[in-house]
Order: structure tokens, then sequence, then C-alpha cells
């Protein structure tokens, strides 16, 4: 999930469950680089890489 100049998550609110560790936080890492607002969720405090 590197480019997502194929559309824009501009004015876009995206829930992420598991957001804060692994494949979770790598997709929303990669939804807010492409504009979207995200609300993540995890059960854990937030792995900061």
């Amino acid at each position: 999930m590197s480019d997502f100049s194929a559309f824009s998550l501009a004015g876009k609110r995206i829930l992420v469950t598991g957001a804060n560790t692994g494949i979770g936080q790598g997709i929303a890492l990669s939804i807010a680089r492409a504009g979207g607002a995200v609300v993540g969720v995890g059960r854990s405090a937030m792995d900061e890489t």
C-alpha cells in the first residue's frame, strides 16, 4: 500500500481497528498520508515507530 494516487481520501474518516501495531498501524499511517482522517482503535498503547 504505497501508492494512493489513483484516488483521494481527503475529507474521509476511516476507522482502523488494530491501529496500534503491525498491519493495522501500517494501514492507518498509509491512510493518513493519503489525506484521510484516521480513527485508530487498539487494545494496548500505540507503538511509536
